[in-house]
């Protein structure tokens, strides 16, 4: 016979034995989440002023609020709804903010996107208020949605403060089917034809000092 403490020791590992393994087949399984993301990577390095541009600061400005974190938002119906196992790989409004920035560096025209607090006189303010980010089922939930991206954008000037020009801009891209792989893609395409819109407005209202 076995000593009563060995037999004991066996009896309490066994129990913790199984109940540990109780608790891994008892453990939901979570469902992978595939992470997504917008816009064209920034450029490294810092670009010196060159003669003749103009420089423009960003203001902060404001982003649809249900829409500004990781989750990707639909209407449909008039009913908001996040769709499921997809994320931002980080939330929205700060690719967004690095959409702007990577737009304004890639274009080669006189007007130059000047961070606050970097080097360089800025004569003009431009604030961007993303209005819409959202997917709309407009022809039912089977339907290829449509990626609506709406912007507001205020451009002032920082000699005076006073209003040069403001604008809606808008885009509106619907991709070929309803799967999560045609529809980031539309946003990317959304994001950069409103972005593309934003500059070239932009360069016609900011004029060299």
């Amino acid at each position: 016979m076995r000593p009563a403490s060995t037999t004991l020791r066996m009896v309490v590992l066994t129990t913790i034995s199984l109940a540990l393994s109780g608790c891994i087949t008892l453990l939901p399984k979570a469902k992978p989440v595939d992470l997504y993301r917008f816009g064209q990577p920034v450029s490294a390095g810092v670009e010196t002023v060159q003669t003749g541009t103009v420089g423009v600061v960003r203001a902060t400005g404001g982003f649809q609020r249900e829409a500004a974190g990781d989750r990707l938002v639909t209407i449909a119906s008039g009913k908001v709804a996040l769709i499921a196992e997809a994320r931002w790989v980080t939330p929205a409004v700060t690719l967004w903010d690095e959409a702007v920035l990577a737009a304004f560096d890639a274009d080669n025209g006189r007007v130059r996107l000047i961070a606050r607090g970097e080097p360089g006189r800025a004569a003009y303010v431009l604030r961007l208020d993303v209005r819409n980010f959202e997917v709309l089922y407009e022809k039912g939930p089977k339907a290829a949605p449509t990626v609506l991206v709406r912007v507001r954008a205020a451009l002032t000037s920082n000699a005076d403060r006073g209003l040069v020009g403001e604008r809606i801009f808008e885009a509106r891209i619907t991709p070929s089917d309803n799967k999560l792989s045609e529809i980031v893609p539309a946003y990317d395409r959304a994001v950069a034809e409103v972005l593309k819109q934003v500059i070239g407005w932009t360069k016609e209202l900011a004029i060299p000092a």
